[in-house]
């Protein structure tokens, strides 16, 4: 075959195939996209070429958009790599016919189309990619490639077994007679173990939610322990089908192996039994950007009483194929979550929270020292406290909206608290966070 491959004819008539399996009739599913063993490290030989060091020193592979773990999910499983997706990237070895079919992959990539942003939303004319270590120097994954944070053997070591490797904690099953008596178990799955500072928005219909949050770098002080800020997109019965999406940062050291804000997803349509996982250690979540990874360190990060960074992110449900879609910064579209990995979440979501979450092990027999946000308490305000701004909806219309009848729970006030207000420039927003142990939380 690659001896063929200088052929123009042969060339040709690859190219017309690969525009005639682009067809609309197919599903709208990425058309790069296809099965991938979620055992990542088989494929290093063949991206190796492509492999990208962090200066935080996470390995970061671009893997081929086709290869990526979403497509091991029985419901993606007819979209293989067609056979030009495979000529492309393994056979050719000429860098201009490489450069040829590029251009050709991106024709293609064209005729998916791309989600519909909500209406309100404006785009900066700038799009900034560098909020990660590994992309300070301008570093990218090539087009047709999407970046994935390798997993290591120690990754998985350091996990409580292997089975729940890459997941939050299950939930317990429960059957609320009513959406206001589920807050207590979505806040608080087990009140000593996961404790929370939130603004949440229950009762209706939502499309989706937007938000800035200040990005800090929590001390978390037991390796089974993390602090994450983040949006959740809820819906469900809140027993066994509760489903969620999540997005966010986290510092986790028994997930990523150090204290670093990292960017993060998550998800679950069955209360975080068998189903979901953070990032892209499982098959769901359908990346299409070459230039964040998953699961990647977040830099630079907010200083006590000096410099604030924060970062934009966007979950919405495209109205026109029903994907809900994940949005980093202004306008880097990050992947999406298919409609068909959920049952609720399918058609809408009734709850929307935004806001921190630490798990509590009192391993030495107290209260854990574990910070959320930057470590201070709400009232300590601008530069000290971490904070959520301008908080927004998306609608049945795909309009962003204000939030109105915000609510505001610390189920740990004492050990976490949480203030909000409403001005011109920040809209809806709340400051939360607390150090964990002190002397009134013991």
């Amino acid at each position: 075959m690659a001896s063929s491959c200088a052929k123009p004819h042969l060339i040709i008539s690859l190219f017309v195939g690969c525009l005639l399996l682009a067809s609309p009739a197919r599903p709208a599913v990425s058309p790069s996209a296809a099965v991938n063993s979620t055992t990542l490290p088989v494929k290093h030989s063949r991206i190796s070429a492509h492999l990208k060091r962090s200066p935080d020193g996470d390995l970061i592979d671009c893997v081929p958009s086709h290869l990526q773990p979403a497509f091991d999910h029985p419901k993606l499983r007819d979209h293989k790599p067609s056979v030009c997706d495979i000529f492309r990237i393994e056979a050719l070895t000429d860098q201009v016919l490489r450069r040829w079919f590029d251009a050709i992959s991106t024709v293609v990539g064209r005729l998916q189309d791309p989600p519909e942003r909500p209406k309100g939303y404006s785009l900066s004319s700038t799009v900034d990619a560098s909020l990660q270590a590994w992309t300070i120097s301008g570093e990218s994954c090539p087009e047709g490639t999407v970046p994935i944070r390798r997993t290591t053997r120690e990754d998985i070591l350091r996990a409580s077994s292997v089975q729940r490797f890459g997941r939050k904690p299950a939930a317990r099953s429960l059957t609320p007679s009513s959406l206001l008596r589920t807050l207590t178990w979505v806040i608080n799955i087990a009140s000593c173990l996961l404790q929370h500072a939130v603004g949440y928005i229950i009762g209706d219909q939502y499309y989706g939610a937007k938000a800035s949050l200040s990005v800090w770098a929590p001390r978390v002080t037991s390796a089974s322990e993390f602090s994450l800020s983040q949006i959740w997109v809820i819906s469900g019965s809140f027993g066994n089908d509760l489903n969620t999406i999540e997005a966010g940062w986290q510092v986790s050291p028994q997930l990523y192996g150090d204290n670093r804000p990292r960017f993060f997803t998550y998800w679950t349509s069955d209360a975080y039994q068998e189903t979901g996982c953070y990032n892209l250690l499982c098959s769901g979540f359908v990346q299409t950007n070459n230039k964040i990874a998953i699961g990647a360190a977040i830099s630079p990060t907010s200083a006590l009483n000096g410099g604030q960074f924060d970062i934009d992110l966007l979950v919405w449900k495209d109205p026109k194929h029903g994907h809900w879609w994940l949005e980093l910064g202004s306008g880097l579209l990050v992947g999406y979550w298919p409609s068909f990995l959920f049952s609720h979440l399918a058609e809408h979501a009734n709850m929307v929270q935004f806001g921190g979450e630490i798990v509590n092990t009192q391993t030495s027999g107290f209260h854990t020292s574990t910070q959320m946000g930057s470590g201070h308490f709400a009232g300590e305000g601008f530069r000290k406290a971490s904070y959520f701004r301008n908080l927004q909806l998306v609608d049945w219309d795909n309009s962003l909206i204000p939030l109105s009848n915000l609510r505001l729970l610390a189920d740990h006030p004492n050990c976490y608290s949480i203030q909000g207000g409403v001005n011109a420039v920040w809209g809806n927003y709340f400051y939360y966070g607390g150090p964990g142990r002190n002397v009134r939380c013991p």
